[in-house]
């Protein structure tokens, strides 16, 4: 069957809202390392890898062999109501690694889910249905969570559980702030939020949910120290601060294992997801104990935190510790992030780069100014994959490359992939 008739069969059964890549849709049917086959043979270095959850590549054999060992037992499944060795024991490992004070973790199945229960703890913790949230951002697709995504692109829905407020300070690029230095950014941000909290809530609200780099929102970047401002702030009031770690997690930023580590605060909760399973479906909640303990009613999961899924899990955090992944991406995400300033100061399609470690944004603009130009990252697109190279695109305006490769990426093939955008974006940029 050619994808063709696979695409056919995909728009007959599937929602016209679920999104494809490419004028010529690719089924991937095999992989190993950092390359991804489709079915008609062809092969490509993988700079997206599934949405940023094949942190550690294809076909890692440490990974692969504790999923087996799993199997082998026969129990894939049992539910929360019966102990799950490698649950607890990959809970103790991630409690440590958060670095928040008398931790316990819950999992789930995504990042949705989680964002959903980190919503649901702190409502019920502050005993209010108030939360703040950045413009630009987003957290999920369930109900609560598009009610709290600031990108109209996403949020299929004006109707929340929650009553929400937004303030300034994740998508700097295009910001009111823009022109102001890192501290007047801070700044102006701080000020703004206190005026959100005067001018559109009562005061008692529960939560500030952020996402220290926005990732569909198309890697925005803000400047060091934005949360830490923003922290002092909420403390005054009691309200909790929620990090979405979904896509920062696990050391991809390079600099630190969580991406709000770089702002030097310890938020209240922290959701996590993708990178962690390596591909398997499991994602979580991190908060301190009087925060996860805070719910009245009895409550299960019936998939989270299953046994293949935390064993996989266990694997990966393993692996990307004992690897030292999280130094790789740094020193990777330097080289990637270098090559591309020299690309882009060639290129007037190319408004800004930015990013940390391995998980970078390159946006696109009409040549002279700095009007969004998705039409050139569609071209990109097409144009890197032409050359063997698989990248995403997202941001607010939907033209914004985005790069985040598997944190076991090589020298050559950070070089092999800068060849490749510097020749696509040459291609996007004539045209």
């Amino acid at each position: 069957m050619t994808e063709s008739d696979l695409l056919r069969r995909h728009r007959a059964v599937l929602p016209n809202w679920l999104a494809l890549y490419y004028s010529d849709p690719i089924e991937i049917v095999s992989a190993r390392g950092r390359h991804v086959t489709d079915s008609q043979g062809r092969t490509y270095l993988d700079f997206f890898a599934g949405i940023l959850t094949n942190a550690i590549g294809y076909d890692v054999a440490e990974i692969s062999d504790a999923i087996r060992r799993q199997l082998d037992t026969g129990v894939l499944h049992t539910s929360t109501l019966y102990l799950i060795r490698k649950q607890v024991e990959l809970a103790e490992q991630i409690a440590e690694l958060s670095g928040i004070a008398d931790a316990k973790v819950f999992f789930t199945n995504s990042g949705t889910e989680a964002n959903e229960t980190a919503l649901l703890l702190a409502t019920q913790y502050r005993r209010s249905n108030q939360i703040l949230a950045m413009r630009n951002s987003y957290h999920g697709r369930a109900f609560g969570t598009v009610g709290i995504t600031g990108n109209r692109g996403w949020s299929a829905s004006s109707l929340s559980p929650v009553k929400v407020s937004y303030v300034h300070g994740g998508y700097r690029y295009r910001g009111p702030f823009a022109h102001l230095s890192d501290d007047g950014y801070i700044a102006a941000c701080a000020d703004d939020l206190r005026d959100v909290l005067q001018t559109t809530t009562s005061g008692d609200v529960a939560a500030l949910i952020a996402e220290p780099i926005q990732g569909v929102g198309g890697f925005s970047t803000p400047p060091d120290g934005l949360f830490a401002s923003f922290k002092e702030i909420l403390d005054e009031h009691g309200i909790l601060l929620i990090s979405d770690e979904v896509q920062t997690g696990w050391g991809r930023t390079g600099e630190h294992f969580w991406g709000m580590d770089a702002h030097g605060v310890k938020p209240d909760i922290m959701t996590f997801a993708k990178g962690v399973g390596n591909g398997l479906a499991i994602g979580g909640v991190i908060a301190r104990g009087e925060i996860m303990d805070c719910l009245q009613a009895n409550s299960i999961s019936t998939f989270g935190g299953n046994p293949v899924a935390t064993a996989g899990a266990k694997a990966t955090v393993d692996y990307l510790l004992e690897h030292d992944l999280q130094g790789n991406a740094a020193k990777l995400g330097d080289r990637l992030l270098s090559g591309l300033h020299e690309i882009g100061a060639r290129h007037d399609i190319v408004g800004d780069v930015r990013g940390k470690g391995l998980m970078i944004g390159i946006e696109l603009v009409r040549p002279g100014g700095t009007e969004p130009n998705p039409p050139a990252a569609t071209e990109v697109l097409e144009e890197t994959r032409s050359r063997g190279l698989l990248v995403g695109k997202g941001g607010l305006y939907n033209n914004v490359i985005r790069l985040a490769p598997p944190m076991t990426l090589t020298d050559d093939e950070a070089e092999q992939a800068l060849d490749i955008l510097g020749e696509a974006i040459t291609a996007a940029d004539h045209r």
